[in-house]
């Protein structure tokens, strides 16, 4: 039978005898399957945490064919802390076999698909925007740090054998339309929790026309989609990628079956598309700019892990040159990557952008998890970001649009939203087949030489220690780096009151914030516990402390958990004594790091019982032992009412909360 390529990659990576399947059919959505991890990647704000778990495993070397440690988040140095967690993080890297990628060296993604990702592996994450690398043909998911960690250690990933989507891309874009404005289309449609147990697999004589940073940055923004990942082919265009990179010998053609079948299939003509923007404070609340053209701006910031190739750059150059941001507006550029500096600054795109009025920012993550840039009170900011949750710029008032690069330059010359198809510029990257890369050579102003100069560079690399070396190597730990405190063990019963009702679409931002004030806390649960929930109920933390910390619940909508893969948004809340999370429906990974750390993740089976809920109630659930082991409903008692909850929990996640979490299962043997 023909099958759909995340289903070839997936039945390729499937641990032997973990789960009965024919090789080459399709395999039932929802069974549990476990697959071997080729490549792990860990950005600074989870890595700690991640390698602090990882060294309770007491493997001597990483077992994955490669692993990357990545300091990107973490990188404004205000006093001794984040500091001590890179130095925690490069001798972690040398002593256990990683590469380790510097502060400077860019953004995890971007850096990862120029030097180290290969069509046709697994690469598993510790975040949610790990599945960039579907942009040259690899099943990329994002994780908790834990599954990384024990990823690294020579385990399995387990998943839910996602549906497949299908997206036929048809036609090219127009110029002044970007890949963006592709990915805003698809969410539009969709939702943020439309693409929740699926992988998106783009397809159709339009994926031709997109470069491999324009496929990144659909594949990167899938994940707010609530997608396990995204997948592009790996073709011609893609090898053209990797050879501009020094990296020809990492291509191979990874493609569909003729005839493959979808669960769904969505069509897209690039040429109808128009420039897209999302509107604050959510990634699926989507307008085309024409309907917002007028509205005044107030700062513009290009860059994050969507958007911030030297493409992306180019494409702004081609805009602003010869001109200059308007009076009232702050425009900064963060190029993803070291890489993409030099070449941006050998191609003389970086001096038009200097000569434009752009700040040159940090090739980090930066404004986009709130460190820094910050946007004015009550201002409009105009973001190639991923997402645009309330709060999450650093400004809680502020309203933050998600945009292409073409539409945020344009944007940034008039001083409002402006539609760039309605502007006169000369793009020397556009062609009427779409967009050329300049990564392969066609553009006058750089060559191949050029590009193989700057991809070649790897000044803050740092490559792993033979194993002689690493045996010598101490590991450095700063005072503000503590051990993982254990999960509570599991009780038959609970009887516990109500302490925070939240609404639908909660993200991993609201339970546990990003930004200057709380990221240096990362490595140290019992300070950044005192954050959880904050946004939502700034009382949370003296509510629970009233308790002793002795046990709660917590109750939400849909969707509860979206957005980052943070595992600190689960482990803050089990330090302050969260036992059980009751919602209508949960994000795929928050939902798996409650279980990592000994949370009840419970579902309602009657969504109108959310209603019966009041903070404050006593919530009893007896019988625990009972619905782990067989998978029944679990059995809900609140004020002398009685409410079923769904148990959808696979076979291994409820051995998993039986032991008291993932490491401790771990620990025991579990698989």
């Amino acid at each position: 039978m023909a099958l759909t390529l995340a289903e070839k990659i997936l039945q390729a990576h499937i641990i032997e005898g973990s789960v009965s399947f024919t090789k080459g059919v399709p395999i039932e959505r929802g069974t549990d399957i476990a697959i071997k991890i080729d490549q792990t990647l860990t950005q600074d704000a989870t890595g700690t945490m991640t390698y602090l778990q990882f060294e309770t495993i007491g493997v001597p070397r990483v077992k994955t064919e490669l692993s990357v440690s990545y300091v990107d988040h973490n990188t404004l140095q205000t006093d001794f802390k984040n500091h001590d967690d890179h130095r925690y993080l490069q001798s972690v890297a040398a002593k256990y076999g990683l590469y380790f990628s510097r502060a400077g060296n860019g953004v995890c993604h971007q850096v990862h698909i120029e030097h180290f990702g290969k069509p046709g592996k697994t690469l598993l994450g510790s975040d949610s925007h790990t599945p960039t690398g579907g942009g040259i043909g690899m099943i990329s998911i994002g994780a908790g740090g834990i599954d990384v960690a024990v990823a690294m250690g020579g385990g399995a990933f387990h998943l839910a054998m996602p549906k497949v989507f299908g997206v036929k891309l048809t036609g090219t874009l127009q110029k002044g339309v970007g890949a963006k404005d592709i990915i805003l289309e698809v969410l539009r449609r969709e939702s943020v929790k439309g693409g929740v147990g699926a992988i998106y697999e783009y397809f159709g004589e339009g994926v031709k026309s997109l470069t491999v940073p324009q496929r990144a940055t659909v594949t990167n923004m899938g994940a707010e989609l609530g997608a396990t990942c995204s997948i592009f082919p790996s073709d011609a265009t893609t090898k053209r990628f990797l050879e501009s990179m020094g990296r020809a010998e990492a291509w191979s053609e990874q493609k569909a079956d003729d005839g493959a079948s979808y669960d769904k299939i969505i069509e897209i003509d690039l040429s109808k598309l128009k420039p897209l923007a999302a509107c604050p404070h959510s990634p699926d609340a989507v307008k085309a700019v024409g309907e917002l053209s007028g509205i005044p701006v107030t700062q513009v910031a290009i860059g994050s892990c969507t958007n911030s190739s030297l493409d992306d750059l180019a494409a702004v150059a081609a805009i602003v040159r010869g001109k200059h941001i308007a009076p009232g507006v702050e425009a900064g550029i963060a190029p993803g990557s070291r890489t993409t500096l030099l070449m941006a600054d050998k191609a003389g795109i970086l001096g038009d952008l200097i000569k434009a009025g752009f700040r040159i920012l940090e090739s980090a993550c930066g404004p986009c998890i709130g460190m820094g840039f910050a946007p004015n009170s009550q201002g409009i900011s105009l973001r190639t970001f991923n997402r645009n949750f309330k709060g999450r710029s650093g400004t809680a008032d502020a309203g933050i649009y998600l945009v292409s690069p073409e539409t945020a330059a344009a944007s940034a010359i008039t001083g409002f939203i402006t539609d760039a198809t309605t502007l006169t510029y000369e793009d020397a990257t556009y062609t009427q087949k779409g967009r050329i890369s300049l990564l392969d050579g066609t553009d006058s102003r750089l060559s191949s030489a050029d590009v193989r100069e700057a991809a070649t560079d790897e000044g803050l690399l740092i490559p792993p220690l033979s194993e002689a070396d690493a045996a010598k190597v101490e590991i450095l730990r700063g005072p503000n780096i503590k051990p993982c405190p254990p999960c509570k063990p599991c009780e038959d019963s609970l009887k516990l009151p109500l302490l925070l009702k939240a609404a639908n679409n909660v993200s991993t931002d609201d339970i546990m914030p990003a930004g200057t004030k709380v990221l240096p806390f990362r490595s140290n649960i019992p300070e950044i516990s005192k954050f959880a929930y904050e946004r939502i109920d700034p009382d949370f933390y003296n509510k629970a402390e009233k308790t002793g910390f002795s046990g709660c619940v917590v109750a939400g909508g849909e969707n509860f958990g979206q957005g980052s893969s943070r595992e600190h948004a689960a482990l803050g809340p089990m330090y302050l004594g969260v036992r059980a999370v009751i919602t209508k429906s949960f994000a795929r990974i928050h939902k798996a790091n409650l279980v990592n750390y000994g949370i009840l993740p419970i579902v309602f089976k009657n969504p109108a019982d959310y209603d019966l809920l009041t903070v404050g109630d006593t919530v009893e659930i007896t019988g625990i032992f009972d619905s782990l082991k067989k998978g029944t409903p679990f059995n809900i008692s609140v004020n002398g009412k009685s409410i079923e909850g769904v148990n959808d929990l696979s076979e291994r996640s409820r051995n998993i909360l039986l032991e008291g979490g993932l490491a401790s299962y771990t620990r025991k043997g579990g698989q």
